[in-house]
């Protein structure tokens, strides 16, 4: 019998695992450019991204880039495999440049960004909860609208142990690039 995940109406839905997904897409089922993202075995289509959204995320991610040791990697919309029935794809994440995207896992991540327009409570929530449950080490999550960005640090299995807001003018860094700042109001 196949795994089954319980909707919010009360009624059972098939899970899926990330393995279902793979070979879905190799049968040509699901097309590799579908834009969706795995959540505990439920399929959760992803929308279309906007101007906003856009431009904080290119700008970021060429920052990013650009300040980037050699021993990491940018990676935009990357797919990163949690567990067995889960995978997202954050807006930008750096991971250590030794490790093929498909082997990248939570603890991998040094930093991961989803930047939000109209997903802004699922990104602080649902996801902002797995990135800390598989241990992604740092969390960005930033408010295209307003230019305001939520930093998740200490993750466990609970949640994440320190969360702070900053607002566009304050100058947003990561330790793991040195010489890495950004200030969302210069957007």
């Amino acid at each position: 019998m196949p795994s089954v995940t319980r909707a919010a109406e009360g009624l059972d839905r098939r899970a899926f695992t990330v393995d279902d997904i793979l070979r879905m897409q190799d049968a040509g089922i699901i097309s590799e450019n579908e834009n969706f993202e795995l959540v505990e075995g439920e399929i959760v289509p992803m929308g279309p991204k906007y101007a906003a959204h856009e431009l904080i995320k290119s700008d970021v991610g060429m920052a990013l880039a650009r300040a980037c040791p050699p021993d990491l990697i940018v990676g935009f919309e990357s797919s990163i495999f949690l567990s067995p029935d889960t995978f997202l794809e954050p807006d930008i994440c750096l991971f250590p440049r030794r490790l093929p995207s498909q082997d990248v896992r939570g603890p991998d991540i040094i930093l991961a960004i989803e930047v939000a327009a109209s997903t802004l409570a699922y990104d602080r929530g649902v996801k902002a909860r797995l990135y800390a449950r598989f241990g992604v080490r740092e969390l960005w999550v930033i408010d295209a609208n307003a230019r305001r960005t939520w930093i998740h640090t200490g993750p466990t299995e609970q949640g994440w142990t320190n969360v702070v807001e900053h607002g566009p003018t304050v100058e947003l860094s990561c330790a793991a690039i040195a010489g890495f700042a950004i200030r969302l109001a210069d957007i």
